[in-house]
């Protein structure tokens, strides 16, 4: 069985300070005591394609799982994981897009994740604006013949990772504030001069 969910929220700032801001997310000094579940984040590869002006980036997560289901315990002898995920990123900054994929790439024998996230301009004001959907599908391996087991498991996953998702929207958030602050600071700088 596969638990799946689609989140979607509407930045009130333009498509470029939200994707600034994204990018900014895992080397905030106050993401640690929002985000306390990442563990390290590392850029593996990074890629500017002269002809299409598209950045890709290939990066590593370190996430701390939440205290497990007893079963899990049990099977894994421990209270709680350290998982191991790769998130590729596509800007496509002419085109006005972000798209973010992440898949676990441990654990992959007892559990599959996968969440695929979008930052576009909003299609009613694309200039100050910004549209976020994410897609997330969890499912739980080796407990697909126990399936009431395996959707419980599935269950807790889900409502952790939409508890986490909702934390790093507030981080965007913070940071795009951050940001317009700094820009009417200096255009405010720039008028004085």
């Amino acid at each position: 069985m596969v638990r799946a969910y689609t989140q979607e929220h509407v930045y009130h700032h333009p498509w470029d300070r939200v994707t600034t801001a994204a990018w900014r997310k895992f080397t905030d000094p106050d993401t640690p005591a929002v985000l306390s579940h990442i563990v390290d984040v590392h850029t593996l590869d990074r890629r500017l394609d002269p002809d299409s002006g598209r950045l890709q980036a290939v990066r590593s997560i370190t996430v701390r799982s939440p205290p497990l289901p007893f079963l899990l315990r049990r099977i894994l002898d421990q209270d709680a994981v350290v998982c191991h995920c790769v998130e590729s990123t596509v800007v496509d900054a002419r085109g006005r897009s972000m798209e973010i994929v992440v898949r676990n790439a441990s654990l992959r024998g007892l559990l599959e994740v996968e969440e695929r996230s979008t930052y576009r301009p909003h299609p009613d004001r694309p200039e100050g604006w910004t549209a976020f959907r994410q897609e997330t599908s969890i499912r739980c391996k080796p407990l697909s013949a126990l399936a009431a087991v395996a959707e419980k498991v599935e269950q807790r996953c889900a409502e952790r990772f939409q508890q986490n998702s909702v934390k790093g929207r507030e981080v965007v958030e913070r940071i795009c504030k951050y940001l317009e602050a700094e820009t009417a600071s200096a255009a405010a700088a720039a008028i004085s001069c």
